[in-house]
């Protein structure tokens, strides 16, 4: 995911960070909303998260790469995110997304380090184990010998 992220990023017109679609941030007894606004057309990279939390799409249409294969989603919709995440989206319809995340932190670049890391090798030692068993389950891991 990151190779494909970091080919995305060398398109022309490739955007990077929170300006690239309008956020909202809203703060309730130890819950961070995060809400966002991503026009059709667009190519969108998710951060890699690090702890599980809840979305929804309250409108839209969108198709949704992960490691675990290809998921349309169209409004209305729900699901789990689990740690360990990175999604390559692409936005058939305008579409609004949100995200409900349990902390008591209220500064959103301390937050984003809380739920998010920059590469697999940050990742917390049990999602790093757990996504090595998923893996392992589904064939996925290489053994050679040099």
């Amino acid at each position: 995911m990151l190779v494909v992220e970091s080919i995305i990023g060398q398109m022309p017109g490739a955007k990077f960070g929170d300006d690239t679609c309008p956020l909202k941030h809203t703060f309730s007894d130890g819950i961070y909303i995060r809400e966002i606004f991503m026009p059709k057309g667009m190519i969108i990279t998710s951060a890699l998260h690090k702890t599980n939390y809840p979305y929804f799409v309250l409108e839209g249409d969108l198709s949704v790469i992960t490691t675990e294969g290809l998921l349309r989603i169209k409004a209305p919709y729900w699901g789990v995110t689990k740690a360990g995440t990175k999604r390559i989206l692409y936005i058939h319809e305008d579409t609004h997304w949100i995200t409900l995340h349990a902390t008591d932190e209220t500064d959103v670049e301390k937050i984003r380090e809380e739920i998010t890391v920059k590469n697999y090798d940050d990742l917390p030692e049990q999602v790093k184990k757990a996504l090595e068993t998923k893996d392992r389950e589904r064939g996925l891991i290489c053994h050679s010998q040099l």
